[in-house]
Formats: structure tokens, sequence, C-alpha cells
């Protein structure tokens, strides 16, 4: 097909109890997955995903549960529809899936080497009460000016999601983040609210974590992308092994550039189409872009996306 399109994928914070059990129950393809994926990694994924428990909300089992059912997605859409995308592209943990999708990591892999990521990003926030932070309302620049000037009086906070035009989230120590809560308002933030995150992703916090990191992609990485990844570190297009390997551990303690990528790339696309539970991206992208935007979370939306987009 001639229809361009550009493939992403969430990262932490999308996950449910329940998201990708529809795929599970109607297509065998989903089971087979599923279950592979538990013998590579001994996560009981049927558990985690369809039961209530704890876990899902642990950072070393939510990554590899939400980059698991973005697969499922993705790979359910390739059976039924052919298309290469013009790049791919990943909201933090969502980069690892975009590898997936577009060749450069085996998916079992990339499910076990999230695992691993989650479990060092734990590590090295371990002993620290850390946090995240969302602020809505205020600009990019204002908001920076904030943390470095209270970094500057010795607390621990860095802007880490560029997530879309006023909102952007801040990572940092959660006894900082709390005292950042009345500067920000006081700023005129509309809002600052602390989110449930037992990590402080894509700050300084995560240093001990990229060495590690970096040896495990080294062994899994393959040099095969049928098409570019957009890195979230610097808004740019990747398509190498060499290039992956310089850029992902980076991406830990970098923020994550993921409104200034749909501005920059937009205009090379027709539409998006994302893979995985609840559709966090298309409401990011909802003031980003007038494209049409797709989201492939259960059966139904899969067949009204390869419909629609066959339209295009």
């Amino acid at each position: 097909m001639s229809v361009k399109c550009a493939f992403l994928f969430p990262g932490q914070g999308s996950q449910a109890v329940g998201m990708g059990q529809d795929f599970f129950e109607k297509s065998a393809v989903a089971r087979e997955m599923i279950e592979a994926a538990g013998d590579r990694t001994g996560i009981d994924f049927e558990r985690l995903l369809f039961t209530e428990n704890e876990d899902l909300e642990k950072t070393e089992f939510t990554q590899p549960a939400i980059l698991l059912v973005s697969a499922i997605a993705h790979r359910l859409f390739e059976n039924e529809m052919a298309i290469r995308p013009v790049f791919a592209l990943g909201h933090s943990l969502g980069e690892f899936s975009a590898l997936v999708s577009v060749g450069a990591l085996d998916t079992f892999d990339a499910v076990a080497l999230v695992n691993l990521r989650g479990k060092l990003m734990a590590e090295a926030c371990e002993g620290q009460d850390v946090g995240m932070m969302v602020s809505l309302g205020l600009g990019d620049e204002v908001v920076e000016e904030i943390c470095t000037t209270q970094r500057e009086q010795g607390m621990r906070v860095w802007p880490v999601n560029y997530n879309a035009e006023g909102q952007i989230v801040i990572a940092g120590i959660k006894s900082d983040l709390v005292k950042l809560e009345p500067v920000l308002k006081e700023a005129k933030a509309r809002r600052a609210m602390l989110l449930n995150m037992s990590v402080a992703s894509h700050c300084p916090l995560l240093e001990s974590a990229t060495e590690p990191l970096a040896e495990k992609l080294s062994e899994m990485l393959r040099d095969t992308f049928i098409a570019p990844v957009i890195s979230n570190v610097t808004a740019e297009k990747y398509s190498t092994k060499a290039e992956a390997l310089d850029l992902l551990p980076r991406q830990l303690i970098s923020p994550v550039l993921y409104k200034q990528s749909i501005a920059k790339f937009d205009d090379e696309v027709d539409c998006y189409v994302e893979f995985g539970h609840g559709g966090v991206l298309k409401g990011l992208n909802r003031r980003a872009t007038k494209k049409p935007h797709y989201v492939v979370s259960d059966m139904a939306s899969l067949q009204e996306a390869v419909s629609e987009i066959a339209k295009l």
C-alpha cells in the first residue's frame, strides 16, 4: 500500500488489568505469544495481565507486560495488513516495542530485556524515596527554569517527559517534588500532581542502570531495521545497531522528546497507528496533529484500523 503510516507504542502508565485479554481469548497467535513470553521470563503473564494483582504496578513487571501486549497488537495488525511504516516511535519503554516492530529486536528477547530494564531502574532508585509529577499549563521554558533554580538550591528535580504542549512530567526525589508543587502553581500551572510511579525515569538518578543495560543490549540488538526508529533522546531517526547501542542507555537518564518528535516528522505521514492498551498517545497527539490516529488495543479496534487505513 502507498499509505504512509507511523507506528506508535505507549510506555509505562498505560497498563491496566485486562489489557490484551480480548486478543488472548480470540487469537491463537496471542495465546502462543503470551505462553512463549512466560516460558522465556518465568513470568505468569495470564495472572499478571488478567487478574487483580500488585505486580502490574511494579516496574520490572509493568514493562514486559506493556511491551508484550503492544507486540501482540502489532503482530495481529501485521497479519492483516502488510505496511512498512515510515518510522516507529515509542514513548520511553515504547521505544523498545518500536524496535521489535522494525525487526531490530526479537519479541521475546525484548520482553526479557525490559524485564531486566525494570529491575535495573528499581535497583537504581532503591533506598531513595523517588517519584514523578505532571505539570499542566506551563511552557517548557518556565518548567525548565523552575527546576534549574530548585536544583541550584539543592533539590533534585528534572523535567523528563515532554508529552504535549503544556504537559511536562518532572522526576526526582518525592519530598522535593512535593515542595515543587506550590512553586509550579505560583507560576500559574493549571495542575501539578504526583503520579503513581515507583521510579524516577529519565533523570540522573538512573545512571547506575545504564552500563548493565548496554551490555544486554549489545547481546540482543540486531543490525536489521526495516524502518527507522525515532530516538526519545534526540528526536532524530536511527536505523543501526551502533546508534541504538549509543542511544538506548542514554534514554534512561535523558528526557523523552515525544512532542518534539511528532512535530518534526508529522509532515511525513498520512496517519498514526498506536499498538497497545489505553490510547494514551492518541490523547497526547490530539492537539499536535490533525492526521488520523488509530489505536489497536483489541480485536474490534484492529478490524476498525485495518478498514479505515484501507480507505486512505
